[in-house]
C-alpha cells in the first residue's frame, strides 16, 4: 500500500470526532457485527488506542452510525440517535465512492499502526504474499485490489451474521460474498455492501450463472433451465427454496435496482 501523510492534529484525543476518525469508525463498522460493537471487544480497544479515543467513545459512535442505516431502522434497531452531521458526511461519501474511501482507510491505518509500532492483525493482506516476480505498479495494484476483495467480503458476511442468506449455512469456509451486479460490470459499487449476498457456493454458483435469482421482495427464483433437466441432485437442492425469503443482513439491505438488474441481465428465467 502507498504511504500517506497525516495531517497535524487529525486525531486528537477529545472534543470533535475528526473527518479521519469518522471514516475509520465507519470502516469498522462496516466489517463488525452489531453486536460486538461495544467497548470490550478487543478489535474496538485495539482501533481506539490507534484513534486516541476510549474503546466506549469507538463503539458510541459506530452505534451512532448505525442511526443512519435503513437496514438498522427497519429492524428497529436505532442506534443511540445521535449521528452527527459529521456521520452523515462520511456516510454519504462512501456511498458516493466505496473504493477510493477503503483504500484512504487503509492507508490511514498502515501509517497509524507504524507510529505506533502496532502489527496488523492476522489475516490482513500481506505484500509479501505476492510474488517476487510482480514488481512496481502491478504489485501494487495485486495489493489494493486484495485489501478491496477483503473489505467486501468482510463487510457482506458479516452484515448477514456470517451465514448464507438463502440456507443459513455457517461455515466461513464454505461462504461466498456474492456481487448481485457483477465486479466487471459496475465500478462505482464493487465494494458496496448492498451489492452483496452471502451465500454457500453453490448458490453463489448459481446466482452468478443466472440459475437463481430474487425478486423485490427477497425471493428466491429458480430456473427452469436449472430444475428441467430431470438432475435429481439440483432438484433436491434447489427445489425446495423456491419462494423462499432470504434472510436479510443487518445492515446495508441488499439495493433492489441492484436485483432487478440481475434478473433482467442475468436470470435465466422461464
Amino acid at each position: 500500500m502507498e504511504s500517506i501523510e497525516m495531517r497535524e492534529g487529525a486525531f486528537p484525543a477529545k472534543g470533535n470526532w475528526t473527518v479521519e476518525q469518522t471514516k475509520l469508525a465507519f470502516h469498522f463498522y462496516c466489517q463488525t457485527p452489531f453486536g460486538k460493537l461495544h467497548g470490550r471487544n478487543p478489535d474496538v480497544v485495539a482501533l481506539a488506542s490507534l484513534l486516541h479515543r476510549t474503546p466506549d467513545a469507538l463503539a458510541m459512535k459506530c452505534c451512532n452510525i448505525a442511526s443512519l442505516d435503513p437496514a438498522m431502522r427497519a429492524r428497529g434497531v436505532a442506534g443511540l440517535g445521535n449521528a452527527s452531521s459529521m456521520d452523515q458526511q462520511v456516510w454519504d461519501e462512501f456511498h458516493a465512492d466505496w473504493e477510493a474511501l477503503e483504500l484512504e482507510c487503509e492507508r490511514m491505518l498502515a501509517a497509524l499502526r507504524t507510529h505506533a509500532n502496532v502489527e496488523p492483525p492476522t489475516g490482513e493482506v500481506d505484500a509479501d504474499e505476492i510474488p517476487e516476480d510482480f514488481t512496481g505498479h502491478t504489485r501494487l495494484a495485486m495489493v489494493e485490489q486484495r485489501v478491496k476483495q477483503r473489505f467486501f467480503r468482510r463487510a457482506v458476511l458479516s452484515g448477514y451474521r456470517g451465514r448464507c442468506c438463502i440456507t443459513g449455512l455457517a461455515d466461513s469456509r464454505l461462504l461466498v460474498a456474492s456481487h448481485i451486479v457483477p465486479w466487471r460490470s459496475d465500478i462505482s459499487n464493487r465494494l458496496n455492501p448492498s451489492n452483496g449476498l452471502c451465500l454457500s457456493a453453490i448458490h453463489d454458483k448459481a446466482f452468478d450463472t443466472g440459475l437463481i435469482s430474487l425478486s423485490d421482495d427477497f425471493r428466491v427464483l429458480v430456473s427452469e433451465d436449472l430444475l428441467g433437466r430431470g438432475d435429481v441432485f439440483a432438484e433436491k437442492i434447489f427445489g425446495p427454496i423456491i419462494g423462499r425469503k432470504i434472510e436479510l443482513p443487518e445492515r446495508f439491505l441488499p439495493d433492489k435496482a441492484f436485483i432487478k438488474w440481475h434478473r433482467s441481465e442475468c436470470f435465466k428465467g422461464d
